[in-house]
């Protein structure tokens, strides 16, 4: 009787929070312009509009050109930071890590605002490759904490023997230290960039009125009235996030990549 209690208990909160997702998808179909939920009729055409109309069209390839390009400086920024806080067992390095952190832990709006005051005050506020790097900034902290975890999960005794014999420290890095962490980059890079491609505060601080991600499509075209597109949008973005993650789970070690041990596994 308690496990049936408990199986039932976890089917509601599975459709408790599940239930924002299935409206969302319904009003998708809709075959009329409308977000009636149960839907109108059945057409898949808001879906196609995301690719055949040259507004959303353009707008989802900058969210996806912005997700990349940040993800990969993100990665690029995280990657030699955690190989240094590796290295360096020192208290005074702990402030790198505050530094790297210290932006996802503040408020959004926080960040946001301060990214769009110093992008105004060097007058290059509006400029696309400014989202980049203020995406960068902001998420820098996932592949750093990812990374941060492949790094400790390291034998450093393998590192020692690969110095005894008279491996540099380049040659070490790339043939004992990065296969190890690879997962870890991997896996830092897709949340850096799914959290990226659905972001719209930041990115609208900075490039808002120059450049529309489909974050920003979405709320500018509710000036304009509601449209399944909306909706479509959304489960396109749902269903990006759930494969991407799906695959992290099935091939990364999702228990590890969250910090579980061999120890604890076994």
């Amino acid at each position: 009787m308690n496990a049936f209690l408990r199986r039932f208990y976890f089917v509601l909160v599975g459709l408790f929070l599940s239930a924002p997702l299935i409206v969302v998808a319904g009003v998708s179909v809709n075959e009329k312009q409308t977000l009636a939920f149960p839907p109108q009729g059945f057409s898949l055409s808001w879906y196609a509009d995301i690719f055949t109309d040259a507004g959303w069209r353009d707008a989802l390839l900058a969210s996806l050109v912005l997700a990349i390009l940040s993800a990969a400086l993100a990665v690029s920024i995280a990657l030699p930071l955690a190989w240094f806080l590796w290295r360096r067992i020192a208290p005074w390095a702990n402030i790198f890590q505050l530094l790297g952190i210290a932006p996802f832990t503040l408020p959004p709006v926080i960040t946001a605002l301060g990214l769009l005051t110093f992008w105004a005050t060097t007058g290059f506020y509006g400029q696309p490759w400014t989202a980049v790097i203020s995406h960068a900034i902001f998420f820098v902290t996932l592949p750093l904490v990812t990374l941060s975890l492949g790094f400790s999960a390291i034998d450093r005794s393998l590192v020692e023997a690969a110095a005894t014999m008279g491996a540099d420290d380049r040659t070490i890095f790339r043939t004992v230290v990065l296969p190890l962490i690879t997962p870890y980059l991997v896996s830092g890079y897709a949340f850096a960039f799914v959290l990226s491609l659905n972001e719209y505060i930041v990115a609208y601080m900075t490039v808002g009125f120059t450049m529309e991600t489909l974050p920003i499509k979405i709320f500018n075209a509710l000036r304009y009235g509601y449209t399944p597109t909306m909706a479509s949008v959304t489960v396109l973005f749902v269903m990006l996030a759930a494969v991407i993650y799906s695959l992290i789970a099935r091939y990364g070690d999702l228990l590890k990549l969250l910090g579980a041990n061999s120890e604890e596994k076994a």
